[in-house]
């Protein structure tokens, strides 16, 4: 007689990145696999997109000197929580559109793809910015 065995499901993510360029990629290939993991796939593409937007927004603006960016990835019934933690305390302000403006859109689109998106404190210095994205319901 074979035993069944249940196998925990693990319902969040925790990374540490030095801060650079090339932990928004890295990152970006770990929330794809998690995704894939939680059967989330149909919300990959604007996932990765709020997460390279959120990202990239601590790695250029969160310099704090020996201090490593988290990402933490939060399993939502039938959604994901994107949190970046940072351990500066400047708050991402979200600008309003310009055709002059060639950076500072990143928000904005977090905002378009998200279901809602805010920024909280942490133990700790600094903040985490966060997203909740959810799949939509298929109606058979």
């Amino acid at each position: 007689m074979s035993q069944l065995t249940a196998t925990p499901q693990v319902d969040q993510v925790v990374r540490r990145w030095s801060r650079g360029p090339r932990c928004v990629g890295r990152a970006r290939a770990e929330l794809s696999s998690t995704l894939a993991d939680w059967n989330l796939v149909t919300i990959s593409d604007s996932a990765l997109l709020v997460l390279s937007e959120l990202l990239t927004n601590a790695v250029r603006h969160a310099r704090v000197r020996g201090r490593e960016i988290e990402t933490r990835f939060v399993r939502l019934a039938q959604g994901v929580r994107i949190e970046v933690h940072d351990a500066s305390s400047v708050c991402p302000v979200r600008v309003a559109p310009s055709e002059d403006l060639f950076s500072g859109r990143g928000l904005l689109i977090v905002d378009a793809l998200s279901g809602r998106w805010g920024v909280s404190d942490r133990r700790g210095p600094g903040k985490a910015v966060w997203a909740e994205l959810h799949a939509q319901a298929v109606i058979a």
